[in-house]
């Protein structure tokens, strides 16, 4: 029996139909039919990407093809140099509010510690420039032109809508966090994911019963992103003197403050970072926004009472942090320790791994991973992280640097 073939017109119809019909339910982009070159040419080149761009909401919109992000100044294999990369400016030209928000907040800012940091000019350029260290993460923030030529790749924005779908549920989630905020200094991820809010979204779900990440951070989607507290958790001024008093030692310890108190040129670095708060207005504004977010689950006095009892533990935190400071600048003073040409006699945290001694080692530890998980656990409701992790390692340090210092002293007198 000979095969029902349909007629030539019949199946033009057909395939015509399906390729409408699969662009309808999102399976191919509206622009299937009519692929610009940029798409012809990559789904060769760089498949996946292909699939990535039409996949997502600008590629299925059939309105944004690569050339509007990336220019059309390269056309082929022989002219890649010409290619754009997009930077938040780009993006900003369609999503101004999000824009906005974004330079308004702590993230624009993320690049300004690349350059601040006083040893990051001797580190290796994948580290910092190639991306693969402090870079990698800190490109969420803004960069210049010249800045961008160390490393023409990587954009604030898609470090949260990862390219190139630049998915909005993506980032919606807690885990498009996680690659920055975990680890030795601000272990974020690992803090909330532990704790009864983090337990909840794991064991339910996101079904909005447990805040996540962007509840607390971005309310209402707001792309600025700021903390009463800030990244170093210091404000000013403060009315409890004694906590004053450790505030001024650590100060000195960031030499924001030179040895006899006085403002050096990092307190504009600080400012230029919105790395503390600087007024009381500001830091209440911050708070406020939160105690409004808690509120939605919690009772305000609730609220209050723990974002409360979290401020003490950074007070906590500052006082062990201030007396370790004291006793190895101590060592600067008696001249075991001699100060670095250019620099006070005085022991520099934000030297970091660098630092010139043991006891300085075990100094910016003690800052950069003990304090912040001291204080940082509190916030995102981890009682083990505070405890075990924070002030029990805390205490630890203390003792260790009590006892190194007398030896450095005791090998001081016996040289004399």
């Amino acid at each position: 029996m000979a095969p029902n073939h349909a007629p030539p017109g019949r199946t033009r119809w057909l395939a015509a139909a399906l390729v409408g019909a699969l662009a309808l339910f999102g399976v191919l982009g509206p622009s299937w039919a009519a692929e610009s070159n940029c798409i012809q040419c990559h789904r060769k080149v760089t498949p996946n990407i292909v699939k990535d761009f039409l996949s997502g909401e600008m590629g299925k919109s059939g309105e944004v093809d690569c050339s509007n992000c990336h220019g059309d100044g390269h056309q082929g294999a022989d002219d890649v140099a010409n290619v754009k990369l997009p930077t938040e400016k780009t993006c900003g030209q369609c999503h101004e509010t999000q824009h906005d928000q974004y330079m308004a907040g702590k993230h624009a800012l993320g690049w300004v510690a690349m350059s601040a940091m006083p040893t990051n000019r001797i580190q290796p350029h994948a580290y910092i420039q190639g991306l693969k260290g402090c870079g990698g993460c800190h490109k969420v923030g803004v960069r210049t032109e010249e800045q961008r030529a160390a490393s023409r790749y990587g954009s604030p924005c898609d470090s949260c809508h990862t390219r190139h779908k630049f998915s909005k549920a993506e980032a919606q989630k807690p885990e498009a966090c996680r690659t920055c905020h975990m680890g030795f200094d601000h272990p974020q991820w690992e803090m909330w994911s532990g704790s009864k809010h983090g337990v909840i979204y794991q064991t339910e779900g996101d079904t909005g019963r447990a805040p996540k990440c962007q509840t607390c951070h971005m309310q209402d989607g707001d792309h600025r992103v700021m903390t009463a507290w800030g990244f170093l958790a210091l404000r000013l001024p403060e009315d409890d003197p004694e906590w004053m008093g450790y505030r001024a030692t650590i100060l000195k310890g960031l030499h924001v403050l030179d040895p006899d108190g006085n403002p050096t040129g990092r307190l504009d670095v600080v400012k230029a970072g919105k790395l503390a708060r600087l007024t009381r207005e500001e830091w209440q504004a911050e708070r406020d926004r939160m105690i409004k977010v808690c509120t939605q689950c919690h009772s305000e006095s609730y609220a209050k009472t723990n974002l409360g009892n979290a401020d003490q533990m950074i007070k906590e935190a500052d006082k062990l942090m201030a007396e370790a400071i004291e006793i190895v600048a101590d060592l600067y003073e008696r001249g075991i320790i001699e100060a670095q040409p250019g620099k006070a006699a005085y022991p520099d945290l934000l030297t970091f791994y660098d630092a010139i001694t043991p006891i300085e080692q075990t100094l910016y530890v003690m800052f950069l991973e003990h304090r912040m998980r001291a204080f940082q656990g509190a916030f995102h409701m981890n009682p083990d992280y505070v405890t075990w992790y924070g002030l029990a390692e805390l205490n630890k340090d203390l003792v260790e640097i009590k006892s190194e210092a007398k030896q450095m002293i005791r090998e001081s007198e016996r040289k004399q």
